[in-house]
């Protein structure tokens, strides 16, 4: 009788109460976790409506949820008694140690955050930057993929985009072709500058409004460089730059006008025996 008295003295001190306490910490943690669910799907909701970009917006929704765990695992475990100030204490110094070893990766994440933030390019721009040019696919939070001009997929870390100079050629709707040609010294300048006007006049895809550019730019050493400089849709930049290098070559063909190419003068003299 006296071990039964001790063993029920026993359950109902210690047992019962880490019982409870270990029910109370799995509420807390299991209602925390619906609480959390909620919250991040609303704030998801509320940010939908703003202009940021959606994988900001999953982000922010992904962080926000972390943060509310964390305090949720804090609480329950203050429930049953473990020292939460030691343990924040312990997160906080294993966060510093992951910090200083994952600086690059944390310098990749703040760069691309702050370019999902300010949007200097969106999926589908061709843009130039660290030293690569091509079509963005997408904005990660650690890298940027885009792929050039002949299909090669490249992947940049975000921060080396975020510290070099970025170069957007869509976020304009109309670009400047800039072009040179050369003629002969010996060629009619009027004739060669009317035959540019012309053909450059004749393509639908040059635009009227700014008007195309044709100008004398440089007495060179074998050549007279005309300057020329039409505007184009972005889209139609490079088909009206290939377009015109060709239409301008026949049309100097056509009316006699050469185009000079380097070319070296040998003067072979016999001397008396």
């Amino acid at each position: 009788m006296i071990e039964e008295t001790q063993l029920l003295n026993f359950f109902h001190v210690h047992v019962v109460p880490w019982m409870m306490k270990i029910g109370v910490a799995l509420t807390i943690f299991v209602i925390g976790q619906i609480i959390a669910k909620i919250i991040s799907r609303i704030i998801g909701k509320l940010l939908a409506h703003t202009k940021l970009d959606k994988i900001l917006i999953d982000f922010l929704s992904s962080v926000v949820r972390a943060l509310l765990l964390v305090v949720i695992i804090v609480a329950a475990l203050d429930q049953l008694g473990v020292n939460t100030n030691s343990l924040i204490a312990m997160l906080g110094a294993a966060g510093l140690a992951i910090g200083l070893a994952l600086q690059s990766s944390l310098q990749n994440f703040a760069a691309g955050f702050m370019l999902l933030i300010f949007r200097p390019f969106k999926a589908g721009d061709f843009v130039e930057t660290a030293g690569t040019s091509g079509i963005i696919d997408s904005i990660g939070i650690f890298s940027t993929k885009l792929h050039t001009g002949d299909n090669k997929e490249v992947i940049i870390p975000n921060g080396a985009i975020y510290s070099s100079n970025i170069i957007n050629y869509s976020s304009r709707k109309t670009r400047r072709i800039d072009m040179i040609f050369s003629v002969s010294y010996g060629d009619d300048l009027r004739l060669a500058k009317e035959i540019i006007l012309k053909v450059v006049s004749e393509e639908e895809r040059v635009l009227k409004d700014p008007a195309p550019e044709v100008a004398v730019g440089e007495l060179a050493a074998s050549s007279v460089n005309f300057v020329v400089r039409p505007w184009a849709k972005a889209d139609d930049y490079w088909a009206v730059k290939f377009a015109l290098n060709e239409k301008i070559k026949l049309a100097f063909d056509e009316n006699g006008i050469t185009i000079p190419f380097p070319q070296t003068e040998l003067h072979i003299k016999k001397l008396a025996e």
